[in-house]
């Protein structure tokens, strides 16, 4: 059976990760997809393993059900923490995305990188590994605690969000960082403000187009590319109040409310 027009499921504690679904939308137009919004729990940053676990296997089988030919794990802390069980369960390719590390800790010309995340991404065993590769490079890692609160509230210029990214920065810039990397995918929503901040020779680095680099590649391999020609069709869901995701998404999109 052809599943190329299938959709392409995602899925976020929250609003997050549709930085990641429009770097997607952009590179494959032609592609079908789902994203889910699983805000009645976020954070999952500061959630146990187990738990993170628990609701991606909860996201995934909704995906599932909705015959999704793929599924993009469109949050660091549930990629980090989770994506290894959800390869073992489902027999269906997984795209996870994490902290972009390699790029920063190559480049970097002061030796000394910035990590913003949550808790749940920088206590991973996967990210552990990740900086395990570059010792002669100093990470300066920073938990982002309240900011994914803030952005689910819809509090995303408000000045306590501005007082948390000075507050979370200052360090980084003293330490003399020159590569700033987001280790969240609701981060890419505070890089104007994050900019405002940083001196202009900090480059900020997030994982959404190698993602979607990586998402193009994986359908090209299984031969489940959506050729048509046509633009792809998109649905969202959230199982909390949709105003804050329909205001991400500005307003150019229908989101349902489901239980889930």
């Amino acid at each position: 059976m052809n599943k190329s027009t299938n959709p392409i499921g995602l899925f976020d504690s929250g609003v997050g990760g549709t930085s990641i679904w429009r770097e997607i939308h952009n590179i494959l137009p032609s592609e079908n997809t789902i994203y889910l919004a699983d805000s009645k729990n976020a954070p999952y940053g500061q959630k146990s393993k187990e738990e993170i676990i628990e609701l991606s296997i909860k996201n995934t089988e909704f995906l599932l059900n909705q015959n999704c030919k793929m599924i993009v794990v469109a949050c660091n802390t549930a990629t980090t923490n989770a994506i290894k069980e959800l390869r073992t369960k489902f027999d269906i390719p997984f795209i996870g995305i994490e902290p972009a590390i390699k790029p920063a800790a190559n480049s970097t010309q002061t030796q000394t990188i910035g990590i913003l995340a949550t808790q749940g991404t920088l206590n991973s065993e996967l990210f552990h590994k990740a900086v395990l590769d570059y010792k002669d490079i100093k990470i300066v890692e920073q938990v982002g605690h309240g900011l994914v609160k803030l952005i689910e509230e819809g509090s995303l210029e408000s000045a306590e969000m501005k007082k948390l990214l000075q507050d979370y920065l200052t360090p980084m810039i003293k330490a003399n960082i020159d590569y700033l990397v987001l280790g969240c995918s609701h981060y890419p929503y505070l890089i104007p403000q994050i900019k405002e901040i940083l001196p202009e020779t900090v480059k900020i680095i997030d994982s959404g187009l190698a993602v979607a680099r990586q998402t193009k590649n994986v359908l090209v391999t299984q031969d489940i590319l959506n050729n048509s020609s046509q633009k792809g069709n998109t649905l969202f869901y959230t199982n909390s109040n949709p105003k804050v995701l329909s205001s991400i998404l500005e307003n150019k999109y229908d989101v349902e409310e489901r239980d889930f």
